[in-house]
Formats: structure tokens, C-alpha cells, sequence
């Protein structure tokens, strides 16, 4: 039985990845997938900015489909609210639906959205703002932005446009003067990239990426030693091979309940799941323990 008397919200941000690309289809697929589960929905097919205000103004369970930085605006309507989250994943990568097992096929994920029971799991915050899977400073929000802007100037793709973004960002190859704090005392440091995770993030080969576990109520932390161009590139290739030396290629790492950043600025851009904002100096991140009840396999 469908876990209400009521429809189901089902809430699809319609410029998400997979979303997008389906276009017309996508409606009478989603009806047909939770139909099958025996639910009746209540289907509102939305833009990106109005995701927001859409799941703040749902009741009980709410489905949400669409990418990781769709999950981090449900995460941020979300908090001071009782409400249960069901994932759709209908992003480009759906990092948080892999961490949770959720699945990708949309029969398979309406019928679990309906049936499946809610459990609660961890989410960031940095400055007030949530997010589900990582927020980053340095090489990736700046290749983000310029990605975002091939997008927008030229009607590329997101895979087409990242590959010459990401030569603009290691032909600037941004570092910047940071002091942290992991609860252990200020450090100084130079990074062209500062990584902060919900949850530990796994290095090794075949789970580079990777989080065991959501609900560990700790921070992971990666500062990128400084390197040259080829120095970055050659350290991305051993590290997505699951062969990053961490005593060499790293200037700070480790798991930590709170984590204080000052930049040389009063403010610094932020790359938070993806999708990329200014915030003052200094930030704050810490994790919510449970702070987030999602449907997901038993």
C-alpha cells in the first residue's frame, strides 16, 4: 500500500540532467512508474529556482527528482521542517542516490519513493547553507562558473562545456592563502583546492569518491598540496586511480566534527554540490547528525 491516503508531491526540477534530456517524455513515464507502484501523485514539473519553495510548501513525504544540487535545495527547504525526503535521481552524476543505494531506474525508485521507509542521515552546513554531498574552494568552483557560462553563451552540453573549463582552470591554476581550523589549532596553508565532504570520503582504488556511510557525523577534509600545472594533473590521474599518496599530495586531511576557514578576503567562492556561491569569511561548516530523513533501501 502507497504510504498515504493522499497523493504523493512528486517534484521534478525539469532543467535537472536526465530530466532535461527526456523532455516530454518524462511526465507520462513518472505516472506510469508510480502508477505501477500504486501510488496517485501529484506531479509538479518545476524550474531549478523554484525547487526551493515547491518542497517548502509540500507535507509529510515529498519526492524530489533531479540532481545533487536539486538534493541540496530539498536539504536546505527542508530544514526546521518535518518532512521525509524520497530521491528520484535525475541529475548528470546523482552522487548522494549512489552513497544511499538508491536506484536509477525511475520504476524502481517510484515504487521505493512509495513503499520505502524514511531513515535519518547526516548533512553539512557551512555558513548556514546545506549540503548533501561536498563543498569545495579553489580549482572546481572556478571551473564550475566557467563551465556554466560556456553553457549559457554557446548551448553546450555539461560534459562538452567542462572540458574546456577545466582547461581555463589550470591555465589560471588559482591558489589561496587559507587558515583553517580542525578543532586542533590554526593551520596556514597554500592550496589550489580545499575539499570538505559529508561523511568521509573514500581515496582508495575502486571507491575513489565513494562514502560508506552517511551517518557518521564527521567531516572530510582535503587540501591539495601546491603543485605546477602538470604536477595537478599528474596528481588528479593517481587519484582517481585510487593512488594518491596522502603524506605528499595533501597539506591537510583528516575527519572532523567542525571546520573554521578564513581567507584572505572578506569573502570567498564556494563550490557547494555543485553549484557555485559567494560566502563571507569566515566559514563555518559542521555536520547535522541525522538532520535528514531520507527513503532509502532497507
Amino acid at each position: 500500500m502507497p504510504v498515504t491516503d493522499k497523493p504523493l508531491i512528486v517534484i521534478v526540477n525539469r532543467e535537472g540532467g536526465a530530466a532535461a534530456a527526456a523532455g516530454d517524455s518524462l511526465q507520462p513515464q513518472l505516472e506510469a512508474a508510480f502508477a505501477k507502484a500504486g501510488a496517485d501523485i501529484n506531479l509538479r514539473m518545476v524550474a531549478g529556482a523554484d525547487v526551493f519553495d515547491t518542497v517548502r510548501g509540500a507535507q509529510g513525504r515529498v519526492v524530489v527528482a533531479g540532481g545533487d544540487g536539486t538534493m541540496a535545495c530539498a536539504a536546505q527547504a527542508m530544514k526546521d521542517v518535518d518532512l521525509e525526503l524520497a530521491i528520484l535521481p535525475l541529475g548528470t552524476l546523482n552522487h548522494l542516490a549512489r552513497d544511499l543505494n538508491i536506484p536509477r531506474d525511475i520504476a524502481e525508485a517510484a515504487h521505493l519513493a512509495t513503499h520505502g521507509v524514511a531513515s535519518a542521515v547526516d548533512v553539512a552546513q557551512v555558513n548556514g547553507r546545506r549540503f548533501v554531498n561536498n563543498a569545495s574552494i579553489g580549482l572546481y568552483p572556478f571551473m564550475v562558473r566557467n563551465r556554466d557560462d560556456q553553457r549559457d553563451r554557446r548551448g553546450w552540453p555539461k560534459w562538452l562545456a567542462t572540458v574546456p573549463a577545466a582547461w581555463a582552470a589550470l591555465a589560471r591554476l588559482p591558489h589561496h592563502r587559507l587558515r583553517i581550523d580542525m578543532g586542533e589549532g590554526m593551520q596556514h596553508l597554500v592550496t589550489p583546492l580545499l575539499f570538505v565532504g559529508n561523511n568521509p570520503y573514500d581515496l582508495d582504488a575502486g571507491k575513489v569518491g565513494m562514502r560508506e556511510s552517511l551517518t557518521d557525523g564527521r567531516l572530510s577534509v582535503f587540501a591539495v598540496a601546491r603543485r605546477s600545472r602538470k604536477g595537478l594533473i599528474w596528481f588528479a590521474l593517481r587519484a582517481l586511480a585510487g593512488k594518491a599518496d596522502r603524506a605528499a599530495d595533501f597539506v591537510a586531511i583528516g575527519d572532523c566534527e567542525e571546520l573554521v576557514v578564513h581567507s584572505s578576503g572578506s569573502s570567498i567562492e564556494i563550490a557547494l554540490d555543485g553549484e557555485v556561491t559567494r560566502l563571507d569569511s569566515p566559514l563555518r561548516f559542521k555536520v547535522e547528525p541525522g538532520g535528514l530523513r531520507i527513503v532509502i533501501p532497507g
